[in-house]
């Protein structure tokens, strides 16, 4: 099958070709993800659901270029990633690329306001500090920018994510499972949150969910059902 370039997807910023992922196991190779087709437009939200160990955040990782596939290309902001090492997958990455983990991905020593303001540094801001300031406001924590995360609720720690994931002005965002840790009453906090800043931002956001409620906020859905997709249009 043909590989994605700029002149099939002309306003792709991820796209995805016969994407197929396979892992060994004791019985042979295990296909967790097969022939995956998708192309998202800038601007788009879209949610990757399926049921636990379906792949979705297998399929997250490949389009993020935090791995590589077993076949199958993918185009990420224009670059194809097959071409591209571990170093010039992460330059790719920096500065135009946000993500929310469930998990958080805090880094414990540091404080809420340096946890935004690292990839802001690291991706030669001049304003950095005033950025990460900034965005710690937007998402109501400026009286917590000193507070390091164990000072903090999951909620709140979901909070400096989102500020960190949108302060560099990323293209797009990806989320893996971002209220998959937090009580349903913070969960629906934390989607309007995401939500707003991502409509505010005009940012492609791809996220993984086992949540209809998130899910459904979303333009398209891509569901997985044994490593296969299956898109629905939700808005």
């Amino acid at each position: 099958m043909t590989p994605p370039d700029s002149a099939q997807f002309p306003n792709a910023v991820v796209a995805a070709r016969a994407l197929s992922q396979q892992v060994p196991t004791a019985d042979g190779l295990l296909a967790i993800l097969s022939e995956v087709e998708l192309a998202v437009q800038a601007g788009e939200t879209l949610a990757i659901t399926g049921a636990s160990g379906s792949g979705k955040s297998t399929l997250l990782g490949l389009l993020a270029g935090l791995d590589q596939p077993s076949a199958g290309e993918i185009m990420l902001l224009g670059q194809r990633l097959g071409n591209l090492d571990e170093d010039a997958r992460a330059r790719l990455r920096a500065g135009r690329i946000g993500f929310v983990f469930q998990s958080f991905q805090l880094l414990p020593a540091l404080t809420a306001l340096e946890n935004v303001l690292l990839p802001l540094e690291l991706a030669g801001r001049a304003d950095a500090r005033e950025r990460a300031a900034h965005w710690l406001d937007r998402v109501g924590l400026a009286a917590r920018a000193g507070h390091t995360p164990r000072q903090l609720s999951g909620g709140e720690q979901q909070r400096v994510a989102i500020a960190r994931a949108f302060a560099t002005d990323p293209e797009i965002v990806f989320a893996d499972e971002p209220t998959g840790n937090l009580d349903a009453d913070t969960g629906a906090r934390i989607i309007d949150l995401l939500f707003e800043l991502n409509a505010s931002a005009r940012t492609t956001l791809i996220l993984v969910t086992h949540d209809d409620a998130l899910a459904s906020r979303c333009q398209r859905r891509l569901h997985l059902v044994a490593g296969r997709t299956h898109e629905t249009a939700l808005a």
